[in-house]
């Protein structure tokens, strides 16, 4: 396995949901990225993809969700966890992908 991810490889997808909307408001923005990833990586691959200066990077990792129903004799399973990372822009910029969402 590499240790170095390509930089459009580590930026799964941006999550655009009302939190994240609000978020954009103080130039905040949410990605699923690699969960391989560390933050120095994260912040290279959104200013390499978006042209933009970070100021800050903030990582969580979240637990895939419970499946499955006891009552049917089947065991619980999770689902895959993920990563999520929360971007933090200087004031000049923005990412237009997140505008007028």
């Amino acid at each position: 396995m590499d240790k170095r991810l390509n930089p459009y490889a580590i930026i799964l997808r941006p999550l655009v949901t009302e939190k994240s909307t609000a978020l954009s408001l103080a130039n905040k923005y949410i990605f699923e990225v690699d969960m391989r990833a560390n933050k120095p990586q994260i912040k290279s691959a959104v200013e390499k993809a978006f042209s933009v200066t970070v100021t800050g990077v903030n990582v969580l990792v979240m637990k895939g969700k419970k499946r499955g129903n006891r009552r049917l004799g089947r065991r619980e399973t999770y689902g895959n966890d993920w990563k999520k990372a929360v971007v933090t822009l200087a004031p000049a910029d923005k990412i237009e992908l997140f505008e007028g969402v």
